[in-house]
């Protein structure tokens, strides 16, 4: 910048109608600006519109009047502010800071949360340079209210400390009834190519187990031993053993008469249908068993399904399984392996469970969420959906309502 130049910052409000931002940079083409920054949102019909500009000393008088009489000419408000090198170098300087993504999610959401989500960010001595709305517009009548709302913070800097950051996201969630998610804004995050789910209380909202183990009429056992393992009380291949033999002697047509009438996990069908819109391959990794796991991969298209096999012999389960169990650490495993299979860096992988034999696999991947977890694996995962449906993780991925549906 020589000194027979200016830089200009330029702020338009006003309502907006096609052809107001045109308008607007025709005039700065005609007198040979040169756009530094510019940025544009539109909230409502209302144009929020910012440009900085360099020109020339010499001409940056009439080009301004001329933004004047435009402006009046658009019915749209207009203010100059002279921005000095010093400033702008410090602009520039500021690019080469961290950012990240800071994605709030509830059945709806409050002033009160967006507050408490912008002092703990602004705690930090980071900066919010967007916010962004995912969730369709809100109306008025409560009782055509979408169930789900979420709005996504583009956050820079560097945190002064990442985990007192985080350990006040989730206490604010806890107390205000919403889930926060903090990621790095990478090009990952924007690459999101294979996702796990874990079956079990993820999928599906029941332990498929426990379905089996009433119809054996051993419920009350196979349900504590269940609740005992996902709290990571009991290790989970003692437990799943523990569990297969009270199941020995039931009919093996049970099975289908359970997988026909499994419950569908809230938001299911729709996350389904938009993962497999945008390219994502899709596993189910489950200490549950491969029966359910298929019907459910026919049902959804699912890529790969690893689970347990139980034994059958002549009709009925001998209380017994075949093959290695499917465990925490197998489910990272093939995280792994189907992540080297589909040429897929670990980084682009999402995994999704709600038990402690889950926290593995979602350690590892790039983007980990626990849904609606137990509270030790909830304390421990980088993020977590609590509040809505599995369709949540749509939001955590970037999506807007408006490009999916």
């Amino acid at each position: 910048m020589t000194e027979n130049e200016e830089l200009i910052l330029l702020n338009i409000h006003g309502a907006d109608r096609p052809g107001v931002t045109a308008a607007l940079t025709e005039v700065l083409a005609r007198n040979d600006a040169f756009i530094l920054d510019i940025g544009q949102a539109d909230i409502h019909d209302n144009l929020s519109l910012g440009i900085l500009f360099q020109c020339p000393d010499a001409t940056s008088g009439n080009l301004l009047k001329e933004l004047l009489f435009k402006s009046y000419e658009l019915n749209v408000n207009i203010r100059f502010k002279p921005i000095s090198a010093e400033d702008y170098s410090k602009w520039v300087g500021m690019q080469g800071k961290n950012r990240y993504i800071v994605t709030i999610l509830g059945r709806r959401l409050t002033a009160r949360q967006i507050a408490g989500v912008s002092r703990i960010i602004a705690e930090q001595d980071m900066n919010i340079d967007a916010i962004k709305r995912l969730t369709g517009r809100v109306p008025l009548e409560e009782s055509e209210r979408t169930p789900k709302a979420s709005v996504e913070f583009s956050v820079r800097g560097t945190p002064r400390d990442k985990e007192q950051m985080k350990a006040a996201f989730m206490r604010l969630a806890s107390e205000l009834q919403m889930d926060i998610s903090f990621q790095e804004d990478s090009m990952y995050r924007r690459m999101r190519r294979l996702i796990c789910f874990d079956m079990d209380s993820t999928l599906i909202e029941t332990e498929v187990i426990d379905e089996l183990a009433m119809r054996a009429g051993v419920g009350d056992e196979v349900k504590a031993i269940t609740e005992s393992a996902m709290r990571g009380e009991i290790d989970f291949c003692e437990s799943f053993t523990r569990r297969c033999a009270l199941l020995k002697g039931l009919d093996v047509s049970v099975m289908q008469e359970i997988a026909e009438n499994l419950p569908i996990t809230e938001g299911v069908d729709r996350l389904m249908r938009v993962l497999k819109k945008v390219g994502f391959k899709i596993a189910i990794l489950s200490g549950g068993f491969t029966y359910f796991g298929n019907y459910l991969k026919q049902k959804y298209g699912i890529d790969y399904v690893y689970a347990n096999e139980l034994e059958v012999e002549n009709g009925k389960l001998t209380g017994r399984y075949v093959g290695d169990i499917v465990d925490g650490k197998r489910k990272a495993e093939l995280l792994r392996l189907i992540a080297q299979v589909e040429n897929v860096d670990i980084r682009q992988t999402v995994a999704v469970g709600d038990g402690a034999n889950d926290l593995p696999m979602i350690s590892i991947a790039g983007l980990g969420i626990a849904f609606h977890a137990k509270p030790k694996v909830k304390a421990t995962a980088e993020q977590s959906i609590s509040t809505i449906g599995l369709d949540g993780i749509l939001y955590f991925l970037g999506y807007k309502d408006s490009y999916l549906d």
